[in-house]
């Protein structure tokens, strides 16, 4: 990624003025990082842009913050350390409650009225860039962003080489948590095994397959693709191509053994804590609902293998970014850019990762041995080779939740699978309205 140096004079002047919180800032199509010379440079050229926003900032500071509502815990407090660390200034911050794959739907309805600092799924970044609802990364105060997190990340956070959000966690993808009480460590390498296994234990395995984001899984394992295009909007998708009703056919076929069920994400929650389900494909936010009903059999592994037309194929997978973006639209442009920073410090990762198991995008935190040893960041490494960047258009969700629904209850209407896969691809490729 290419970066402009800025000097220690335009990095003042520029703290100070549009970002001091007298309008909007002006967007740039280049990120721009405060970093100059050697390492006590730049630290003074931080310190100083600090200081020039502070001595700039005469009011009180109103921001408004969107996190998930498994993370409002932890944002409040670090929020609350925000205001510690920077007390002479009078902050008014509100937090609210909003999903990071709901996040876009909701900024876009009024873009200027969103709140200044939210946390986002980064597949909604091309749509948030084009909407005009994310600052550039033009400066930054206390750590250089783009070279302190996993290149990954910078990727899924960049639009045509710029730097729009700032990376919270990489671990935004999905892999198999299991009771290993249950199931040995090659039961876990098919899902015919793991079948056989529940089954014997008369528990359930669950999975979303009615969330597009987990019925992806099938098709793009038997090699079957998604594709975004390059106007950034629209897709290509070839799951009703041959061998398409095949893999239809499987994930029916998984649901008429009773034992693998179709379970949403708070249903999965309480079903393993009830003790019903043995094993779910899930992401990392639940390790620790896992971790606590099963104990010292707590496992996880990458997805397994699942039967079609008679062959076993490695089920795939998303891979992706949990991110924070800033509203240009902001009156406090500034502000909002330094939250945002400590809303995604190493630190702040570190206590992510130790208060809910998400996995650190930030280097330092995510090579560190507490990290490598968790179950849940194990398996989502070893589930990467299978995984692909979540990059898809927004005509893609609702038709493919409607795929996945209707073959997680069977196909009750008996429609033809082929009619299904073509009616389910339409709605994918569909032209996207850009007025």
């Amino acid at each position: 990624m290419r970066k402009k140096v800025l000097s220690l004079t335009l990095v003042a002047a520029m703290m100070a003025g549009c970002l001091a919180g007298c309008g909007n800032a002006d967007s740039k199509d280049e990120g721009t990082t405060a970093a100059a010379g050697d390492s006590t440079t730049q630290a003074a050229a931080s310190d100083d842009a600090i200081q020039n926003l502070i001595d700039a900032t005469t009011e009180t500071v109103d921001l408004s913050v969107w996190a998930s509502e498994e993370d409002q815990d932890l944002t409040t407090q670090v929020i609350e350390e925000f205001k510690k660390k920077y007390s002479d200034v009078d902050f008014n911050i509100t937090l609210g409650a909003e999903s990071e794959s709901k996040a876009k739907d909701d900024i876009l309805v009024d873009v200027e009225a969103a709140p200044d600092v939210f946390a986002f799924a980064d597949d909604q970044i091309n749509e948030l860039v084009k909407a005009g609802a994310l600052q550039p990364v033009q400066a930054t105060y206390t750590f250089d962003v783009a070279n302190e997190n996993v290149a990954a990340s910078i990727e899924a956070a960049s639009v045509d080489g710029t730097l729009y959000a700032y990376p919270m966690t990489a671990d935004n993808g999905y892999f198999m948590f299991y009771d290993s009480s249950v199931f040995t460590e090659d039961d876990v390498q098919s899902m015919d095994a793991m079948i056989e296994a529940a089954k014997k234990a008369n528990k359930k395995i669950a999975m979303n397959v009615s969330d597009a984001w987990y019925v992806y899984s099938f098709f793009q394992g038997a090699g079957l693709d998604l594709t975004l295009n390059d106007d950034g909007l629209t897709n290509t998708c070839t799951w009703n191509q041959a061998g398409g009703t095949d893999v239809a056919q499987a994930i029916l076929d998984l649901f008429k053994t009773g034992v693998f069920v179709d379970m949403d994400d708070p249903t999965q929650a309480t079903a393993i804590a009830e003790g019903t389900i043995c094993a779910a494909v899930n992401g990392t936010w639940r390790a620790a609902d896992a971790e606590a009903a099963w104990g010292e059999n707590y496992a996880a592994a990458k997805l397994p293998t699942y039967t079609v037309a008679g062959k076993q194929v490695q089920m795939a997978s998303f891979s992706g970014c949990k991110l924070i973006g800033v509203n240009p639209h902001s009156k406090n442009v500034g502000w909002s850019m330094l939250l945002a920073e400590y809303l995604t410090s190493e630190d702040t990762q570190v206590t992510r990762f130790k208060q809910r198991g998400l996995g650190p995008s930030n280097i330092n935190a995510s090579e560190s041995e507490e990290v490598k040893a968790n179950p849940a960041i194990s398996a989502l490494a070893a589930q990467a080779a299978y995984a692909t960047p979540q990059r898809v258009g927004g005509n893609y969700w609702t038709p493919a939740e409607t795929l996945g629904s209707i073959l997680a209850q069977g196909n009750p209407d008996g429609t033809d699978l082929q009619k299904l896969l073509d009616n389910a691809v339409e709605g994918i490729e569909a032209p996207v309205s850009q007025e």
